[in-house]
């Protein structure tokens, strides 16, 4: 008797995108050969030059997306993407996918460092929706604070590592620090990358 495989929950996840719609075409066909069952984009998708339907190629393929803003998203920003593409921004709403839960914060208008109490206080709210499930994702714009990231000279936030040590995710992906991409560690049980425009594939 041939045992089954059992299938993979598989994410595609990107950020720093910078409104380059030829980055987008490119993560569309890696997800679809990939067979992605989810898209996360890590924030920072728009970009100087404003480019019409930057989420289109993974729609046209059918692939379903979730995001949070990252700094050069406003607020407003963010709403018209949600909107306009019928896609969930994470920080409003955590999600749940089989047994996999995913929560997380953007980093609209420029909130670089937002307040860690408030910050910390939104991700846990969240997780507690989630904290049965199996697996879970927690997913952000910006860096924590004492993770490779900061090699850039630019600070983590401490909310961040706070909510990691706490939860322990199974994966905390983030973007915004371009020179660092594709950086992984771990903390506790907790795989930390820094996905980057080019995107990382994670299977679970």
């Amino acid at each position: 008797m041939v045992k089954e495989e059992k299938k993979h929950f598989k994410i595609l996840a990107a950020g720093d995108i910078h409104g380059d719609a030829k980055i987008t075409r490119i993560l569309a066909e890696k997800a679809q050969r990939e067979k992605v069952d989810l898209v996360i984009l890590t924030g920072d998708i728009i970009g100087l030059v404003p480019a019409k339907n930057l989420i289109k190629p993974f729609l046209d393929r059918h692939q379903k997306v979730v995001f949070v803003p990252g700094n050069w998203e406003s607020s407003a920003d963010a709403k018209e993407i949600s909107k306009k593409y019928n896609i969930k921004n994470v920080e409003d709403n955590y999600l749940k996918y089989e047994n996999i839960g995913i929560f997380g914060v953007g980093s609209a208008d420029w909130a670089l460092y937002p307040d860690n109490d408030k910050t910390f206080k939104k991700l846990k709210q969240a997780h507690e929706k989630i904290k049965d499930l199996e697996k879970k994702i927690m997913i952000s714009h910006i860096h924590a604070a004492g993770t490779m990231s900061e090699l850039s000279g630019v600070r983590g936030s401490e909310a961040l590592r706070f909510a990691i040590e706490e939860f322990q995710p199974d994966y905390f992906i983030h973007s915004h620090i371009h020179e660092l991409e594709g950086a992984e560690e771990r903390i506790g049980k907790t795989k930390v990358i820094n996905v980057g425009r080019r995107g990382r594939i994670i299977k679970l």
